[in-house]
């Protein structure tokens, strides 16, 4: 898969701190990139280079096959976490300003913007001030500011905040829309579920380095450690638990069931799952026999805590 954004040894120090240190990804075209890292990690750093908003230290950034420059800023849409409108200016009005700001004439502002506060169903909005909007709807007005040019990589930084979960929902939508629609995101969060519903690819940044990169799925099964939940109904428990110990490494397990069995995190080692099966099915009636997948959440703490 070809890429359309590659970070190379990127170094960002602030006085003595280091923000960012020898920092490489690849982000690939068509991808939905979570960036993820806890507070201070350098995320916002990066994403701020990206942006031409501060310059690295050294390394550089490559766009699309070419160096990064100020021609850049109109192939970039980018949704801060911390908002950027004029609270006193009106909508349409403000839009426009910042539409053309991206290199779209007033007509195709004008058409784009049509288009967008229509999808969203925000037409009466136009000449309201960004004042008299709450903190969802704000967030709606500059979704549409980053998006509504088109551009080639899009940045969202917490676009959630602020919104309630219907909202949520129909911003996530169109995010999917945008992926399908050929454009690349790079998504900075802290809510590890939209993660799981939205990313392909995952980077996670701790301490001013990378510690992992690659695609979602990839990197789930690094950490997946070969370990089943099991629920079964026996009327020899203590026989099940001397047979399976014998083999397996067994301890309790906690998930939702509504059947009054034995819960059980069974790990493998060596064995296969059909042995596994094939033991509980002579000894009792199973009825749930799931591999434990790690989650992003997992995969966040489990690294972070052991560095």
């Amino acid at each position: 898969m070809s890429t359309i954004l590659e970070v190379n040894k990127v170094v960002k120090r602030y006085g003595e701190y280091v923000a960012l240190n020898e920092v490489t990804l690849s982000v690939p075209k068509g991808s939905i990139y979570g960036l993820l890292g806890p507070n201070g990690a350098g995320k916002t750093s990066l994403i701020r280079i990206i942006n031409q908003i501060t310059l690295p230290d050294s390394g550089h950034i490559i766009l699309d096959g070419e160096k990064l420059q100020p021609k850049h800023v109109q192939y970039i849409g980018y949704l801060p976490e911390e908002r950027g409108l004029y609270n006193t200016m009106k909508v349409g009005e403000q839009c426009l300003y910042l539409a053309q700001m991206k290199g779209l004439s007033k007509a195709e502002a004008k058409k784009q913007l049509e288009y967008w506060f229509e999808r969203l169903e925000i037409k009466g909005w136009w000449n309201k001030k960004i004042q008299e909007l709450s903190k969802g709807m704000a967030q709606k007005i500059q979704f549409v500011v980053c998006v509504l040019h088109k551009p080639k990589l899009l940045i969202f930084d917490e676009p959630f905040s602020g919104f309630d979960p219907v909202n949520a929902n129909i911003i996530k939508d169109e995010i999917l829309k945008l992926r399908e629609d050929g454009a690349t995101i790079i998504f900075s969060t802290h809510r590890m579920e939209s993660v799981e519903e939205l990313c392909d690819h995952i980077a996670l940044i701790h301490k001013s380095n990378k510690l992992i990169e690659g695609k979602l799925n990839d990197v789930k099964r690094q950490f997946k450690t070969n370990t089943y939940e099991v629920g079964i109904l026996s009327n020899n428990v203590e026989g099940l638990m001397y047979d399976i110990t014998q083999k397996f490494t067994v301890g309790p397990a906690n998930f939702k069931s509504l059947n009054d069995s034995l819960k059980l995190e069974i790990q493998l080692g060596t064995a296969t799952s059909n042995e596994l099966l094939n033991l509980l099915t002579q000894r009792g009636q199973v009825n749930h026999f799931v591999e434990k997948i790690p989650t992003v959440n997992d995969i966040f703490i489990r690294t972070v805590s052991d560095k």
